[in-house]
């Protein structure tokens, strides 16, 4: 197929070079950074000066894969394309938008009769490698249209078609939310075994754990990767940023009178630990000392 991909970073790059490596795709290629499109024109993309000149290089009916940042830079991105597609072009959004600005704009490119997918995209820096999970939503026969692409992209049985616009990115979004589950339930056990008295080796616990463990898995996987490079983990700040799907994954929650106290505490974890002395404990440390007389720390 030929397919044009709009955003060339971490994400967006690697997906143009498992693409171009098989499948016999042909990927135009364009991102603000002009080096980037360098790098992968000299790796066998075809390069594009702008959206504009992206456009042109496509046979109809075009298909257009956006790989930029959630928010702002999707909205532009797509609201530009929707101006220089024409009927039955595809405009495909990979990255981790909310599912309700994709049920939005699905609407507004129908409106051009142009056809929407979201794409729920996971797999990281990995999935040039092994291949991506791909959740998706939106026109049927887009998704039909752009399969062969999907099929490259994907992991084997790591694809498939979830329902209407939206469907791919809410999918994904609480995809996300578990992942922020799964991730604080490690941190704490780890931490549990590292401040015991036995001094043990946590490379050597995940190792184990990886082989037969009902909680194997590859963040585990990952965390002994981790404890394998630095074993205290000294060269990180207990810093936790989040990107948006937890906190919609709770929001779903509580539009829906669905119980997800687990994600809901991993996400407000993460908050916790971007606030060095945090006015709360403060407070806390502030009431015992009132009421019982109970000795605090002075800074």
């Amino acid at each position: 197929m030929q397919i044009a991909i709009v955003g060339l970073g971490k994400m967006g790059g690697n997906m143009v070079r498992r693409l171009l490596r098989g499948g016999g795709h042909q990927v135009v290629g364009w991102d603000r950074a002009a080096s980037l499109v360098d790098e992968l024109a000299a790796q066998g993309a075809v390069a594009a000066e702008s959206l504009a000149d992206l456009v042109s290089k496509l046979s109809a009916p075009r298909v257009v894969w956006v790989m930029v940042p959630a928010g702002d830079a999707t909205e532009s991105t797509i609201g530009q394309l929707a101006m220089l597609l024409e009927p039955d072009d595809i405009v495909i959004d990979g990255g981790n938008s909310n599912f309700k600005d994709s049920v939005r704009r699905s609407k507004e490119l129908a409106a051009k009769n142009i056809r929407f997918l979201d794409v729920g995209t996971s797999g990281g820096v990995w999935g040039l490698e092994v291949g991506y999970c791909l959740m998706v939503g939106g026109d049927r026969s887009a998704y039909d249209h752009v399969l062969p692409v999907l099929k490259t992209l994907s992991l084997k049985e790591g694809l498939d078609y979830f329902g209407p616009a939206g469907a791919g990115h809410y999918v994904k979004m609480v995809h996300n939310g578990v992942e922020y589950a799964m991730m604080q339930a490690y941190a704490e056990g780890f931490e549990l075994l590292k401040e015991s008295e036995y001094g043990f080796d946590l490379r050597k616990v995940t190792h184990v754990w990886n082989h037969g463990s009902v909680v194997r898995s590859w963040l585990c996987e990952l965390a002994e990767r981790a404890f394998t490079r630095d074993p205290d983990l000294g060269d990180l700040k207990a810093y936790v940023a989040d990107s948006g799907e937890g906190r919609w994954t709770v929001d779903e929650g509580v539009r829906l009178g669905v119980s997800v106290p687990t994600i809901a505490l991993s996400l407000f974890a993460r908050f916790a630990s971007r606030k060095e002395n945090a006015f709360g404990l403060r407070v806390l440390a502030a009431l015992r000392n009132e009421f019982g007389g109970h000795a605090v720390e002075k800074t």
